[in-house]
């Protein structure tokens, strides 16, 4: 499974999904994490470039390029939730300290 969160420079889990700076993806396998990318995604920045459609777009893009298949992360507003769920990704909600840690928490929760 390929899952994405955003996290800090710490390699804690970032409470701002939507306005992360950094996410990063990871591939699952057989209870370990068999990949781990990081990318800069400037989202605290982009945020308020534009509607919040727009926001989405860009966040949806991110998703699709990287063939995301759950998102963990601390919390995601309303319309985010409705987005993902439209895009009929997995959410783990609740996410904190470690990243690697909370990815592999959740997806086998």
């Amino acid at each position: 499974m390929i899952a994405c969160v955003p996290v800090m420079n710490d390699g804690v889990v970032d409470p701002r999904w939507g306005r992360a700076d950094w996410i990063a993806v990871a591939e699952v396998r057989d209870g370990a994490i068999t990949s781990w990318e990081e990318f800069e995604v400037s989202w605290s920045r982009l945020h308020d470039e534009g509607s919040g459609a727009r926001h989405h777009a860009r966040i949806a893009r991110f998703l699709k390029e990287h063939q995301i298949e759950a998102v963990v992360a601390d919390h995601v507003g309303d319309g985010m939730v409705k987005m993902l769920g439209t895009m009929k990704l997995a959410l783990y909600l609740g996410a904190s300290g470690d990243a690697r840690a909370a990815v592999l928490a959740a997806l086998h929760a």
